[in-house]
């Protein structure tokens, strides 16, 4: 391993340079900025209004009345899991690795000499396939509405083979950042193996990127028919403006001229030409006006000037403050197109000085995640350093659990509120080109969205995760009461500080107590924690739920869940046996397994801890753990879940 080095890496955020100064080993430098999907985009010299691709497979012309269109192949021959591949105007990353497959060549394309039912077979003769995160990227696409076109034929499987019909593909499928198709199953959707279905979805571009993301979430079948077939598969995309059916083809209309109307046909060309161009001149007018006014705007995305936001937030006024802390106070704000934002005013006494400033933004800049909020830009001028955030309607999770915000929160809402900081924090440890880890995870750093969606939130405590460096020498940071035992009284920082961060706030959400400011009943307990923990071994688990639930919720589910929270909170065992990746937390806390998923998804689990895997008793244990006693069968076949 190299000596660690400083180096900056580029970033553009919408058209605004930035510059991470980072921390890493100099021999994985290269693979670093390679893996880094902002690092390669520059300045676009040429706008596209249409994308075609043929996943997984060569380049390949189509033909209609219209003329010819072709789909580009993406048969880049990458392997491994993490690739990267960047084209002139579009990109993909593929992250994820078939574990359990058996197969040595590669598995991340499927080709198909069976013919698909289709209008255009030979777009689902091959397929891109991803075990985790399938990401398309369009670069340098002119701003405006589209028409998104996905491909799929399911020729992985096949319905002629009896028990091959047990199979089942579910993965989620997110345009723009926003999830459109939960669950999708290509063979539900089109009744069958080896028949096409083409899902449409109008979507808008507005900072000249383009995002279609698959990602599997851990459900369906993965070893049937064969050990590794699972994960997203999609066959081709075909993008183009929303006002055209179909785009990107050189169309020929050839005129049958005849000589006695030459004369009538020569009128109507002027006519036409005359009006093609009146159209054109009254556009680039439009075009040239929209982008002066934009201009005037141009704080919209990456650097906003004091002004602007005095403006968007009359001048701070205490009537659109919405949260104050440590770092000072947010603001709601309104830009001049509507667009709502949320301004952090950081004040000259906070902790969080000009480090923290500038490490929050190097740290989100790049990060794109439906869990974590989004950073529009900042401002550095007359003395003050402001954040610009997209406004987030419910506030924070401590004001909805604790505070006086009126929201009720149903156990359903809670599961998925968990779910989306565990998400989260799976993109930040293992999903984005820079792991990170967040160091201040608490229910004021997680806010709720109109819907009641997590997103984590306040980046400036945040490190980057050096796997070769994980005691730190530095002052320990964070929030008392959420910071894992080891962190606190030896300094050693990883991954897993954050899943004991998520684990109080897991039980927070559950009982409806602030961890922070619990006061107990009697000498026992100290803590929140402590209580938990002693209730737990009575199994008086209904005592811990918040009484707010007025037991609306499933018992079983429920009891499950603070199980598995104990787990993340298992500080008098080693961090060893904490969860390091929350994909697998995030599994967990579905609470609703049959005894053998679980059983997978603690194998999961035991191949991200330093300890090695569990043998059949510790399974059986886990079992044990969920209410699930499993059958002498099922440990005498041990060996088949794995």
């Amino acid at each position: 391993m190299g000596k660690p080095v400083s180096h900056e890496l580029s970033c553009h955020l919408n058209g605004q340079m930035i510059l991470l100064n980072t921390y890493e080993s100099s021999s994985s430098r290269n693979s670093l900025i390679r893996l880094l999907p902002c690092s390669a985009i520059n300045q676009c010299k040429n706008y596209s209004r249409s994308l075609h691709i043929n996943c997984g497979g060569p380049n390949v012309t189509i033909e209609n009345s219209r003329g010819r269109f072709l789909y580009e192949g993406d048969n880049s021959g990458l392997t491994g899991s993490a690739m990267n591949y960047h084209g002139k105007k579009w990109g993909f990353s593929n992250t994820g690795d078939f574990m359990d497959d058996i197969i040595t060549e590669d598995t991340y394309t499927v080709f198909s000499d069976s013919v698909v039912s289709a209008k255009y077979p030979e777009l689902y003769q091959t397929a891109r396939l991803s075990p985790l995160s399938l990401a398309y990227f369009a670069f340098c696409f002119e701003n405006g509405s589209y028409n998104v076109k996905l491909h799929f034929a399911e020729i992985q499987f096949s319905d002629e083979e009896p028990y091959v019909r047990l199979a089942k593909r579910f993965f989620n499928i997110y345009v723009q950042g926003k999830l459109i198709w939960e669950d999708f199953n290509i063979r539900e959707e089109a009744n069958g193996t080896h028949k096409e279905v083409i899902k449409e979805v109008n979507t808008t571009v507005t900072d000249n990127t383009l995002e279609i993301r698959l990602y599997w979430a851990g459900k369906g079948t993965t070893i049937i028919p064969k050990r590794g077939h699972y994960g997203s598969l999609i066959s081709a995309i075909s993008v183009c403006p929303s006002s055209e059916s179909e785009c990107g083809a050189q169309v020929h209309h050839p005129l049958l001229v005849r000589k006695a109307h030459k004369p009538r046909i020569y009128t109507l060309i002027l006519v036409i030409t005359t009006l093609i161009l009146s159209l054109a001149f009254l556009i680039v007018g439009a075009f040239y006006w929209k982008k002066c006014v934009r201009n005037e705007d141009s704080g919209k995305r990456g650097s906003f000037s004091l002004k602007q936001l005095k403006v968007a937030t009359d001048n701070f006024d205490p009537l659109n403050k919405i949260g104050e802390g440590g770092f000072g106070s947010v603001y709601k704000g309104r830009l001049p197109d509507g667009t709502l934002i949320a301004v952090k005013k950081l004040s000259s006494k906070s902790c969080q000085g000009n480090k923290e400033f500038v490490n929050e933004i190097g740290m989100i800049a790049c990060l794109q995640h439906p869990n974590l909020v989004k950073l529009y830009g900042c401002c550095c001028e007359n003395n003050q350093l402001l954040l610009v955030y997209e406004y987030l309607e419910n506030n924070c999770l401590a004001d909805a659990l604790f505070g006086r915000s009126g929201l009720k929160l149903e156990w359903g809402t809670r599961h998925k509120i968990c779910v989306g900081i565990a998400r989260g924090l799976a993109f930040l440890h293992e999903d984005s080109a820079v792991k990170i880890i967040h160091r201040d995870i608490k229910g004021t750093n997680v806010l709720l969205d109109k819907d009641l969606n997590s997103k984590i939130s306040d980046f400036g405590l945040a490190r980057l995760h050096e796997d070769e460096k994980s005691h730190i020498t530095t002052k320990v940071a964070g929030t008392i009461g959420y910071m894992a035992p080891e962190y606190v009284m030896r300094g050693h920082l990883t991954e897993k500080a954050d899943v004991y961060s998520f684990g109080v706030v897991a039980m927070e959400i559950v009982s409806g107590k602030s961890n922070a400011n619990y006061t107990p009943d009697n000498e026992c307990c100290i803590g929140l924690l402590d209580w938990a923990f002693v209730l737990q071994k009575k199994e008086a688990f209904s005592e811990i739920l918040d009484p707010k639930l007025e037991g609306l919720y499933d018992v079983m589910e429920a009891e499950r869940m603070i199980k598995t929270i104990i787990v993340f909170l298992s500080s008098r065992r080693s961090r060893r046996h904490r969860p390091r990746r929350n994909r697998s937390s995030d599994e967990a806390v579905r609470a609703s397994k049959s005894y053998a998923d679980c059983f997978r998804s603690y194998n999961d689990l035991a191949r991200v801890l330093d300890a090695p895997p569990p043998d059949i008793a510790s399974a059986v244990a886990v079992g044990q753990l969920y209410g699930k006693t499993p059958p002498p069968s099922a440990v005498a076949a041990g060996d088949r879940y794995r």
